[in-house]
């Protein structure tokens, strides 16, 4: 915004086409869903409460995403196996530090929203993640872990099938609507 002779006027971009000149304008994506329908209070109280997870939750999984390509981009880099498990034991020595104190305050249910969404981000299980970063052995441990516990490490995010809900309220706090 601009003023001549004190009245406001507004630069507008434009674009030749074919001899025309033609005004742009930048609009933000707009996603559109249909609205729910919920059988029941109850079920209506477990969507509200998705939400309020997942708003939790998701901050952490793009500063996990963020984190994990830093990671790799260096990891590339090191040359010898010595030099990567350093590289590994800081990094996790890093992670702790700045993650536990939120991370122990989860529920359970956080949790697993928490590993659903690292996998949308990365594109990859947080047990695939475990087995590059840390060997099998490890890996395998942690899913044992997380199977005592109702968690499965290797299970895939399926953002159309059963983590559709998930995928609508992802979306919908990336583009501001709640």
């Amino acid at each position: 915004i601009d003023t001549v002779n004190g009245e406001p006027y507004y630069l507008l971009k434009s674009a030749v086409h074919n001899g025309d000149t033609i005004g742009m304008v930048d609009l933000e994506e707009v996603v559109v869903f249909p609205e729910l329908e919920f059988d029941n209070k109850r079920e209506r109280r477990k969507y509200r409460e998705l939400v309020k997870d997942l708003k939790k939750v998701y901050p952490y999984a793009l500063r996990a995403r963020n984190q994990l390509m830093e990671m790799e981009w260096k990891f590339r880099e090191l040359e010898s196996e010595k030099e990567k498990k350093e590289y590994i034991k800081k990094v996790e020595k890093e992670l702790k530090a700045n993650f536990k104190e939120d991370l122990k305050d989860l529920t359970i249910t956080q949790g697993r929203l928490l590993l659903k969404l690292i996998d949308r981000e990365t594109g990859r299980t947080s047990y695939k993640i475990l087995r590059r970063m840390k060997g099998g052995f490890s890996a395998v441990f942690w899913q044992t872990v997380a199977k005592v516990f109702g968690h499965d490490l290797k299970a895939d995010y399926d953002p159309h099938g059963e983590d559709r809900l998930i995928e609508r309220i992802v979306v919908m706090i990336e583009h501001n609507q709640i």
